[in-house]
């Protein structure tokens, strides 16, 4: 298994519980992190190796990831599992899946990598180098089938991790908030990238909102490993902040807020799940931006907006971030109840499309692999 940053660490920790109740003898190894590896997963390589984004970061950190696809690859063929499952990470694992699906070793894609939004001609590499893709979202498996890839949807094992009923008193408990607090929750992303480009205007625009409304409390989740990259920021943009930095507990935060600003990615669909209205943003190295632009296919970038095929909530990106913009963004939600929780019902019918026992319908759908 290889899976790339925070978000796959988790989505295969709870894939490999599925599994290794099927399979108690099960043994998996190559790149993860920590809450695979409380699985028993063995770490030939920290999943956080692979957590880059953006073409120009990438370019830096280029020889060092071909490097270890290298040395991963001659591992596997030496040692022929019965399967590789890559976890999201599309542009790391495919080549790896290829290689590996040429030698007779059952490759599986977990996560289809987002055809429908950007960079479609993938299709044609997903279906060269993937026997199976698992994939989370209801409309996915018709559109790879349509280009000949097997496909078979297995839910969002979030949308089963994650409570229907939101644990809000608790969670508040939990961080000593009060019932009467009024907290905002910033989520800046889980790579080191998206930190240094993120978390800069998410907490300016804290510092914003806490001048204009100094009763208002912040909490932001810290990736294990990563406070040294937040804390710095932190100093520079809101030294005066009523800010707790958490380690880890991003779903007690979103359990707890009452509203989110939160990078594009995995976390704004756990915020949706959470039923939290939220404002989503993202920032990056200007050329990646200019090129990421260009090959979207869709008017939005959340997953909570590609999913409800609509502007449900806002999004701030680049330029557009600015810290007024989004502190007022969030104000309207907090000045509109009737409006929260009008997304509170829309989150949660979506909530139950996804919920689908995501562990146990993908192990069902890998034996039949393992199988064929």
């Amino acid at each position: 298994m290889v899976a790339g940053e925070a978000s796959g660490d988790l989505l295969a920790g709870l894939l490999l519980d599925g599994m290794k109740a099927r399979w108690p003898a099960l043994t998996a190894c190559g790149i993860g992190g920590p809450k695979m590896a409380a699985r028993g997963f063995e770490a030939w390589w920290p999943h956080d190796k692979l957590a880059v984004r953006g073409y120009v970061e990438v370019l830096r950190h280029y020889r060092e990831i071909v490097g270890i696809r290298k040395q991963l690859a001659t591992r596997l063929l030496a040692s022929k599992p019965d399967a590789f499952i890559g976890v999201d990470a599309p542009d790391f694992n495919l080549d790896l899946e290829a290689q590996l699906k040429a030698r007779g070793i059952k490759a599986i894609h977990f996560v289809g990598p987002s055809i429908w939004a950007w960079r479609g001609k993938r299709v044609e590499r997903i279906r060269h180098s993937v026997d199976h893709v698992l994939c989370l979202f209801p409309f996915e498996p018709a559109l790879y089938e349509a280009h000949g890839v097997a496909a078979t949807f297995v839910g969002h094992p979030l949308a089963d991790a994650i409570p229907m009923e939101v644990p809000r008193a608790a969670s508040r408990a939990a961080l000593n908030l009060s019932a009467d607090d009024v907290v905002v929750a910033l989520l800046p992303g889980s790579r080191r990238s998206e930190i240094a480009y993120v978390a800069p205007p998410l907490l300016a625009a804290a510092a914003e909102m806490h001048r204009q409304r100094p009763h208002l409390k912040f909490i932001l989740p810290v990736v294990p490993g990563l406070r040294s990259l937040v804390e710095p920021l932190r100093q520079q943009w809101a030294a005066k902040l009523p800010l707790s930095l958490l380690d880890g507990r991003s779903h007690e935060a979103l359990a707890a807020c009452d509203v989110t600003l939160v990078a594009s990615g995995t976390a704004t669909l756990e915020a949706a799940l959470f039923k939290r209205p939220m404002v989503i943003t993202y920032n990056m190295q200007w050329l990646s931006w200019q090129m990421m632009k260009r090959m979207k296919y869709q008017p939005w970038v959340g997953l909570p907006n590609i999913l409800l095929n609509d502007f449900a909530v806002p999004e701030l990106l680049q330029d557009a971030a600015t810290p007024a913009a989004l502190a007022q963004a969030a104000f309207s939600w907090l000045d509109n109840p009737s409006a929260c929780n009008a997304l509170a019902v829309r989150f949660a019918a979506l909530h139950r499309t996804l919920q689908q026992n995501t562990a146990v319908a993908a192990t069902h759908a890998i034996e039949k692999i393992l199988a064929a």
